[in-house]
């Protein structure tokens, strides 16, 4: 009886444990899934999981071939979230042709650290607050950018240009338009 005894006990026991330990791997879950979710809320607009909704300017741009230069630059001075937000915002994207077109090491350069707030400049300049489509250019007219600079649009034999950077292609997205530009527009 004594021996039966022992191992009710011991039986008893281990299912406390186990008990015990499943306890403490729920809390340890729930615990992992709650930082996820608030590193997730702190991550800004970008972080936002969405695969119905248009793109927005920073997604149709990172998903094109054409303008991972642009991506990154972006990333680097860390504008995604901002360009991730409702805006509207005219975006005129250069591509990573017009990129190259920079003397050798200009983009190199921006991409350091130290130089964020210059590269922050260049990429406002590109920045339009508002929605612009191609069709609304005027030869003449000057816009105002998010940097506080101007562009000039000019309008000839249908061909649109911005400071002399011609828009090869116009994109709509969930928060503006992206007219994709065949230079880099650099502030006076």
């Amino acid at each position: 009886m004594k021996k039966l005894f022992l191992t009710a006990m011991a039986a008893t026991g281990a299912l406390l444990l186990s008990c015990n330990s499943t306890e403490q791997q729920t809390a340890a879950t729930t615990e992992v899934e709650q930082s996820a979710t608030d590193a997730q809320a702190s991550a800004g607009q970008s972080a936002v999981q969405d695969d119905e909704s248009q793109k927005n300017v920073v997604q149709v741009a990172a998903s094109s071939p054409d303008h991972t230069t642009l991506v990154q630059a972006v990333k680097t001075a860390e504008l995604v979230d901002v360009l991730s937000n409702a805006g509207p915002f005219t975006v005129f994207a250069p591509t990573n042709a017009a990129f190259e077109k920079l003397p050798k090491g200009t983009v190199e350069g921006l991409l350091e650290p130290e130089k964020r707030s210059d590269l922050r400049n260049i990429l406002q300049y590109h920045v339009y607050v508002g929605i612009l489509n191609a069709e609304s250019f005027e030869d003449g007219q000057s816009l105002g950018q998010v940097n506080g600079g101007r562009v000039t649009m000019g309008v000839k034999d249908g061909k649109v240009t911005v400071n002399g950077a011609n828009i090869v292609a116009s994109i709509p997205t969930s928060n503006g338009v992206i007219h994709v530009i065949d230079q880099v527009l650099l502030p006076q």
